[in-house]
């Protein structure tokens, strides 16, 4: 049976990978650089995590086009340390600079036992998780966050100040598995609301509050409001401390001063990322720490369920089921990303596979 455009489809994920690369070296970006930005893309869609997928495309070519993403820039180091080191994006794609920054924190680390990276000037960078992984592959036990545009109100408050200010963690965990969870300070991930927007579906209260800082379902309301803290005051506490890490630090814009991705079109982002890393040898074994962390996923894994709940889950789990289903069954497109997918197609002139 034909397939309707109102209808959500599944594609493979190496046609997605490839078809996602041939479009943004259409777009005129470099091979390398789009071959990063893709291999972001598919782990965010395999993962679940497709707020911070290919339904980003759209966006990032538009902004590039405008000029306020440069594929050419330069990512500078500024200052370094033996333990640390401090970039200037250029306002290159946010995936490129975050993997600079990965890779340089990781070669500190390994060699000096923990090392710190700041970033400024850089543009919106993805799934958090990315960079925490590939610290933990490489044996260590990773931290990275982002400041990110306001469109969250401080705890009490009903005007924005700060982003979903997400971060990540991971560490090894033992042979065939790795902790690590990746979470916004909000209640939810903004780029959730604006898919529901995009495909005219409402969304669970709690998530956001409108412009007059009500609570709503209506996800066109939320995007004109707010986002909410998770937890109220902790998560508030928290997305300031990651403001703390990648806007106060870094000597970024902070808060309000982000121009916002999807409504400035006339100014760069400028958005500060912070990355940490360290060995988990600084005290006991690497093969001790290994034990110990997979005993205690274990652990977790074998509380008993409460009602409602089949089993238990460690951070990471979910992910990794949500990865093994879109590796057989395919990465779902939507509708309105299937709309977006057949405009960049016709734009850049590379067919969609679907």
């Amino acid at each position: 049976m034909a397939q309707t455009a109102n209808e959500t489809i599944h594609i493979a994920p190496d046609q997605l990978y490839s078809w996602t690369l041939d479009l943004l070296k259409a777009a005129g970006i470099k091979p390398a650089d789009a071959e990063e930005i893709a291999r972001h893309l598919l782990f965010a869609d395999l993962r679940g995590v497709s707020t911070h997928g290919t339904s980003r495309l759209k966006i990032y070519l538009s902004r590039m086009e405008a000029g306020l993403v440069d594929p050419g820039a330069e990512i500078r180091v500024l200052k370094e340390t033996p333990v640390s080191a401090y970039l200037d994006g250029g306002n290159h794609f946010g995936q490129v600079v975050a993997r600079r920054a990965t890779d340089i924190v990781i070669e500190k680390a390994k060699s000096m036992g923990m090392a710190i990276v700041g970033v400024k000037n850089s543009t919106h960078c993805g799934a958090m998780a990315y960079y925490t992984l590939l610290m933990a592959k490489a044996g260590l036990i990773g931290f990275a966050c982002t400041n990110a545009p306001a469109n969250m109100p401080p705890f009490g408050g009903r005007e924005a100040f700060f982003g979903t200010n997400p971060f990540s963690v991971a560490a090894p965990a033992g042979e065939g598995q790795t902790f690590v969870f990746d979470m916004a300070t909000s209640q939810v991930a903004r780029g959730k609301i604006i898919n529901a927007a995009r495909e005219g579906k409402p969304i669970p209260l709690g998530w956001a509050i409108d412009k007059d800082g009500n609570p709503t379902t209506d996800s066109k309301a939320a995007l004109e409001g707010f986002v909410v803290p998770l937890g109220g005051a902790k998560g508030s506490a928290l997305a300031f401390w990651v403001e703390m890490l990648s806007g106060v630090m870094t000597g970024g814009p902070i808060g309000p001063a982000l121009p916002k991705m999807y409504e400035a079109m006339g100014e760069p982002q400028k958005v500060g990322h912070f990355f940490m890393a360290f060995r988990p040898d600084l005290f006991l074994t690497a093969e001790e720490f290994n034990r110990r962390m997979a005993d205690t996923m274990d652990g977790v894994r074998n509380v008993a369920p409460a009602p409602g709940f089949t089993k238990v889950m460690a951070p990471g789990d979910v992910e990794l089921a949500n990865e093994a289903r879109n590796r057989e069954t395919g990465i779902p497109i939507p509708p309105g990303i299937r709309r977006e997918f057949a405009e960049l197609a016709e734009k850049y002139g590379v067919p969609f596979p679907a």
